[in-house]
């Protein structure tokens, strides 16, 4: 099986799975009590018309059968795009504007904490295997089972009492706005980032520490270090190379689910973005954000998956994706 069948027939499969999930959070939350549209008082027709384009009522405002909702949803928001509108936080505003408003806060968030991350865990890890079994490993691998073992959370109420409530660095939540580049922006995010990004940084430091350490001792290398080359060049040429075929493909993964992960942290630090917003649409029983969330956070940990296969064969070309022998 070629590279291109292999990829189409991952895509299938994964289309498949996201329309099961949607599905099932669909069906489920539709049995969910919901309240009536004489309890919006002067949006009572503005709720109605949202719920009657989306398939959930008929025009006299009475519930049609779960099957038939389910069938227009499938032709009306899986294919039509239509997630209706905010019955509660943004009362009236299309969901999904809402959805693109705020996705840009997240992203960025995100994208700061992966790039401080992945050298960093790197460095670490390459470091503590050069160093093995010494004080500099011993420092590092303790280092790591704190950072793996400690949950996100646990970070940011700590960064938030020390850099921003005691010495006064950063502010204690994020700015709003959308002026995403400016010096107060940044600022304001940089808790948020650090609480995101020394969770990733314990990961990727034992993974490289795990891997390299694997390579260093094997027998090619020591072949290469007896016909003269320096322990540099062999850890730089040859053992870095190979180690980085498995590693490579869990940092894009790492890289990819950071943003599910990042939901709690966004709401300690009040970030304005889609995680935040998925625990608000929770808390008000916004369905049709909460919808929209879970179809998005799903999409994102199938699409990890995906990305993952296709970088090993990318990265190491001796990996024949989707062949049996």
């Amino acid at each position: 099986m070629n590279t291109a069948k292999y990829v189409a027939k991952r895509v299938v499969f994964m289309l498949l799975t996201f329309f099961i999930i949607i599905s099932v959070c669909f069906i489920l939350i539709r049995l969910l009590p919901n309240e009536t549209p004489t309890m919006f008082g002067k949006d009572m027709e503005l709720v109605l018309q949202s719920r009657y384009r989306q398939g959930l009522v008929d025009k006299q405002g009475n519930p049609i059968p779960l099957m038939a909702q389910y069938g227009k949803f499938i032709r009306n928001t899986l294919i039509g795009g239509n997630w209706g509108i905010s019955e509660k936080l943004y009362r009236g505003q299309d969901c999904f504007e809402v959805f693109l408003k705020k996705l840009p806060n997240t992203v960025l968030v995100n994208l700061y904490a992966s790039c401080l991350a992945v050298p960093l865990g790197l460095s670490l890890g390459i470091y503590a295997a050069l160093k093995k079994n010494k004080w500099q490993d011993h420092a590092i691998s303790t280092g790591i089972m704190v950072g793996i073992s400690v949950p996100s959370y646990v970070y940011a109420f700590m960064i938030q009492y020390f850099l921003c409530f005691k010495l006064k660095l950063f502010p204690l939540v994020m700015e709003a706005g959308n002026d995403y580049f400016s010096g107060v922006m940044f600022r304001s995010m940089v808790p948020a980032v650090l609480a995101m990004s020394l969770g990733s940084i314990a990961y990727y430091a034992r993974y490289t520490r795990a891997e390299l350490t694997e390579v260093l001792t094997s027998e090619y290398l020591l072949l290469a270090r007896t016909k003269g080359l320096t322990r540099a060049q062999t850890t730089v040429r040859h053992a870095l190379r190979n180690a980085m075929v498995p590693i490579f493909p869990s940092i894009i993964s790492e890289v990819i689910l950071v943003m599910q992960g990042s939901i709690i942290i966004e709401n300690i630090f009040v970030v304005p973005g889609v995680g935040n917003l998925m625990i608000n649409s929770i808390t008000a029983l916004d369905y049709n954000f909460f919808l929209l969330l879970s179809a998005f956070y799903t999409l994102i940990g199938l699409t990890a998956g995906i990305v993952v296969d296709i970088s090993y064969g990318i990265i190491d070309p001796r990996i024949r994706m989707g062949s049996k022998k």
